[in-house]
């Protein structure tokens, strides 16, 4: 085994005199299966393409993007594992000082909007030659006309805007592996227009057939109700078994997007993950100290993709898709073994699980069949009739890789979806609670308000409540000392200052003290983004309320760590704000205490004068009357 090639030198060693893909990434080099670079690349090799990558180009010229001269089949772009503009920007759109994607950590080795900028930087170097296809979570969310938060409008597809061929939308092995096939037939890229999980461009609804149309973005960018309208088709035909090829006017292209890719078997997920990785970061950041995303997965397995849980917030539905796609038990032992052998490994496996933990099979059997169901969620607001709540497999999985040699512990630190769990017997919060959590584990309620949670897709706060019960009670009986650390969210859609103040009564009330609270950041391609511009739920039709103003912002965020002192006068302000004067004084109930009056330094008297205390007192309800 060894890196794939970064430079003329690596492919002289391997007798390459030319490539057949560059993947053009913006993140550093990790050949690992927890970067997409890496599984896309290794998978194209498999299949016999010879492959190299260039990562964290110089923007700046062309010198980098023409490094590995020109390819013979194309381009492949992606911005990395996280969006560009979440990795450079706050929610307060403050610029972060850290990448972890990056060498040492370092902030800046990447340029805002990625994918566009490094598109552009191609076509500069090989003009129209060569086919770009742009990929990852960047292009993925930005595949139709949406909100671009960090600029406040709404920008056209990013497919038009980078001038790129092809966008792969999703995980993209599927697509990949059937692009790829084509370009080596000979087949222009222009004509790849059947690919599942693609979008395409064309001059005009003229030259496609058998498609929905969208309002343009002429429409959306005017008008809201339309930008909702154009929302609620692409969320509900986001579905490889029954959805729609979906068409968006963008100024001269007309945008073009097929349905979803397939879910991948359980045989491709452990062709993909049984792939010759390095499992390491490129010799050249040794220097810089390695890249810090890789440390906090070299000792953890993803068992599964997908996720039912619906969050309206997250872009997971619009990426990997809601149907469960699981590894074999045997290829996750596998690999599982492979650690125990790697330098460092000290007899933990750090995290077995996916985007949610327990989530290891599909929602329902019918899904692998007929899909998801078309505007219905498995979870919110009440739990599917067809539901299947099994727990069973994950549970043998994991009692499988404990009896392996040389392993001591394994956690789970990917989320767990309490509401799931609770719907469940109480074998798998004990097995959890007995052999998997080191003291904490980390939820994610997100909010308490029931009111917030119907629009954030989360179960309703006595659901929660039960949770926390449960958790208490079997930690008990195992004789444990264990915590709860919740994740809860400020300024998420429908969410007033009233909201706020009951979330942090509660917080209160819990004796829960985070040290880590998220303002919502409306990133492109979800529910919750398409109400926070629109005022609309896109699904309903009703309208709701956003905090937009940043004072208001500011003060949610507030109200969730309302006993640090430098969160007082927000948090006053806004308690005075929603009339709750009640919270402010010294009752058991209280957020802070009153604010202390400064001293009057011109009659300083001593505490043993009890005839002065008794007079200035007297005197100064005296004063209150007059």
């Amino acid at each position: 085994m060894s890196f794939l090639p970064i430079s003329k030198s690596d492919m002289e060693l391997r007798g390459w005199e030319q490539l057949d893909f560059i993947f053009v990434s913006g993140d550093a080099y990790v050949d690992h299966p927890s970067f997409g670079p890496a599984i896309l690349c290794r998978l194209l090799e498999k299949h016999g393409y010879k492959v190299g990558l260039i990562p964290q180009p110089d923007w700046h010229n062309t010198k980098d993007f023409a490094r590995l001269g020109k390819p013979r089949l194309g381009f492949l772009v992606s911005s990395g594992n996280l969006d560009s503009q979440l990795n450079r920007y706050t929610a307060a759109k403050r610029i972060r000082h850290q990448d972890q994607y990056s060498p040492g950590g370092k902030a800046g080795c990447r340029p805002e909007r990625a994918v566009i900028v490094y598109s552009k930087m191609l076509r500069k170097c090989w003009g129209n030659d060569v086919p770009i296809i742009i990929g990852g979570i960047e292009a993925s969310l930005r595949r139709f006309a949406h909100y671009d938060y960090w600029e406040n409008s709404v920008r056209k597809s990013i497919l038009a805007e980078s001038e790129a061929d092809l966008l792969i939308y999703g995980m993209g092995e599927h697509q990949l592996i059937d692009v790829a096939a084509q370009l080596h037939q000979g087949v222009e890229i222009q004509n790849i227009q059947d690919v599942q999980g693609t979008c395409f461009k064309v001059p005009n609804f003229d030259y496609i057939w058998d498609y929905t149309p969208l309002p343009s973005l002429d429409e959306v960018s005017r008008h809201k109700e339309k930008f909702a309208e154009a929302f609620k088709t692409e969320y509900l035909e986001q579905d490889a078994f029954r959805g729609k090829k979906l068409a968006q006017q963008n100024g001269q292209w007309c945008i073009v997007q097929n349905p979803p890719a397939m879910p991948l078997s359980m045989e491709e997920m452990d062709e993909i993950y049984d792939l010759p990785y390095e499992r390491a970061w490129h010799p050249i950041y040794d220097q810089a100290g390695g890249v810090p995303a890789y440390d906090e997965v070299k000792f953890s397995i993803v068992a599964h993709r997908g996720c039912f849980g619906g969050c309206n917030f997250c872009a997971i539905i619009s990426h990997q898709g809601r149907i469960i796609q699981p590894r074999s038990d045997e290829s996750i032992l596998r690999e599982a073994k492979l650690l125990t052998k790697l330098p460092g490994f000290k007899g933990y496996i750090h995290d077995v699980g996916g985007p949610t933990a327990n989530f290891h099979r599909t929602s329902c059997d019918a899904q692998l069949k007929r899909g998801t169901c078309h505007g219905k969620q498995c979870l919110s607001p009440e739990p599917c009739k067809n539901l299947v709540v099994d727990h069973s497999s994950y549970i043998q999985l994991l009692r499988k890789i404990r009896a392996l040699p040389g392993i001591k512990k394994v956690f789970i630190r990917s989320g767990i979806r309490f509401d799931y769990l609770m719907l469940a017997k109480d074998e798998f919060l004990q097995e959890l609670c007995e052999h998997h959590i080191s003291g904490q584990l980390k939820i994610a309620p997100e909010h308490i308000s029931d009111k917030v949670t119907h629009m954030m897709g989360k179960s309703a706060k006595k659901v929660y409540v039960r949770f926390v019960e449960r958790f208490a009670t079997i930690n008990q009986k195992l004789g444990k000392k264990q915590f709860l650390v919740p994740y809860f969210m400020s300024s998420h859609p429908g969410a007033t200052l009233d909201d706020a103040i009951e979330l942090a009564e509660f917080i209160k009330k819990m004796g829960y003290h985070p040290q880590q609270v998220q303002d919502f950041i409306p990133t492109p391609g979800t529910l919750s983004t398409c109400m926070w511009y629109s005022g609309i739920n896109p699904l309903t039709g009703a309208r709701v309320y956003t905090a937009k103003n940043p004072e208001d912002k500011a003060m949610q965020r507030a109200l969730m760590q309302y006993w640090l002192p430098e969160n007082y006068p927000l948090v006053k302000k806004a308690l005075e704000k929603a009339h709750r004067q009640d919270l402010i004084g010294f009752g058991p109930k209280c957020l802070i205490k009153p604010e202390k009056k400064p001293k009057d330094k011109a009659s300083p008297r001593t505490g043993n004068d009890k005839r002065s205390n008794h007079r200035s007192n007297h005197n100064s309800k005296k004063s209150k009357k007059v």
